[in-house]
C-alpha cells in the first residue's frame, strides 16, 4: 500500500501536468517552459509527501481534511505566488515574503510533531503571518501595491481564513482524540 501511495504521489502530478501540455498545442494563451513544468511538479509531489507524512499515523476525518486544508492552501499561496505574485508581479520583492508563512507552518508543525493540538496553534500561527505579509509589504513597498492595497488585502484575508478552517478542523480532531482515549 505505501509503494502504491508513493507512485500515486510521483504521478498523479505528471498526469496533471498533460492539461497545460496539451492546452499548449491548443492555444497560445498557454505558454510554460520546462522550468515551470519542473517547479509544478516538485510543488505537487511536496504537498503530497507532507500529507502523508502528515497523516500517515492517524485514521481521523477531521485531522485528516484539516492536514489536507492546511498543505493545500499552502500549496496555492505558493503556487499563485510564484506564477504571478500577488503584491504586484511575481518579481516583486515582497513577495518573498510569503515564504515565511509556509515557513511559520512547516516549523509549527515540525515544533508540534504534528500533534493536533500543537496543529492548531501552528495554523493560527500561520494564518497570523499571513494577515501580517501585507502589513509589512505596505509599510515597506507601499508603492508596489499595483492590484491595490483592497485586493491584496482580500486575497490575503482568504488565505488566513482557510488557515484557520485548517486550525478548527484540528481543534475537532484533537476533540475527537481526547474522546477516544476517554472511551477506552
Amino acid at each position: 500500500m505505501k509503494n502504491k501511495t508513493i507512485l500515486g504521489i510521483i504521478l498523479v502530478p505528471a498526469f496533471i501536468l498533460l492539461v497545460p501540455l496539451v492546452a499548449m498545442q491548443i492555444t497560445d494563451e498557454v505558454n510554460w517552459d520546462v522550468r515551470d513544468f519542473i517547479i509544478f511538479w516538485v510543488l505537487m509531489t511536496s504537498a503530497g509527501f507532507t500529507y502523508m507524512l502528515a497523516t500517515k499515523k492517524t485514521r481521523n476525518l477531521a485531522y485528516r481534511t484539516a492536514a489536507g486544508l492546511a498543505v493545500a492552501t499552502a500549496f496555492i499561496l505558493v503556487w499563485i505566488n510564484g506564477a504571478v505574485g500577488i503584491i504586484g508581479s511575481e518579481n516583486n520583492p515582497a513577495n518573498l515574503i510569503y515564504g515565511g508563512v509556509v515557513a511559520v507552518g512547516l516549523i509549527g508543525a515540525g515544533i508540534a510533531r504534528f500533534e493536533p493540538h500543537g496543529m492548531v496553534r501552528a495554523l493560527f500561527a500561520t494564518a497570523i503571518a499571513q494577515f501580517l505579509v501585507p502589513v509589512m509589504a505596505l509599510i515597506t513597498w507601499k508603492h508596489d501595491f499595483a492590484p491595490g492595497v483592497l485586493k491584496v488585502l482580500g486575497l490575503n484575508s482568504v488565505f488566513a481564513v482557510l488557515f484557520i478552517g485548517s486550525a478548527l478542523l484540528f481543534r475537532h480532531a484533537a476533540r475527537t482524540n481526547e474522546g477516544a482515549h476517554k472511551a477506552l
